[in-house]
């Protein structure tokens, strides 16, 4: 059976699907809340997770984290400027640095490992030339 609007099976995928990006959203934002006591953990990047997630499940849920003080704290200026402050941008660098570097050696291939250094350069440069650093609020 073919999928077409308004058709039955297709509502229940769309629902599923929609189920599926708010449950993805509360568990990064979870995890992005343990990120504000564990300096481990990336708060910045799963709250933004979190956020896309929210706004492809439901508007409602959506409405809802954008009008929590966590939003505010630490997503707010990004969406609104595109800044981050100068730890946010190390911790995420780092954190996709060590991500790349299990997909650096874990292939023995020079092409595949050339393009990951020099995913690792443009990354560095786009985080550094291209988003504004903005100071840390006291």
């Amino acid at each position: 059976m073919r999928w077409k609007k308004g058709n039955f099976e297709g509502d229940s995928i769309k629902k599923l699907i929609n189920v599926i990006f708010i449950v993805a959203g509360f568990l990064s934002l979870g995890i992005g809340l343990l990120g504000i006591i564990l300096p481990v953990v990336p708060t910045t990047p799963l709250l933004l997770l979190a956020s896309f997630c929210f706004m492809k499940g439901s508007k409602k849920f959506e409405a809802w984290f954008k009008g929590t003080k966590i939003y505010r704290k630490y997503l707010e200026q990004f969406v609104k400027n595109k800044t981050m402050t100068r730890k946010q941008k190390v911790i995420l660098n780092l954190i996709a640095d060590s991500m790349i570097a299990i997909g650096f050696f874990s292939v023995d291939n020079w092409i595949v490992r050339s393009i990951l250094i020099l995913t690792v350069i443009y990354k560095y440069y786009y985080f550094f030339t291209k988003i504004e650093t903005r100071r840390a609020p006291r």
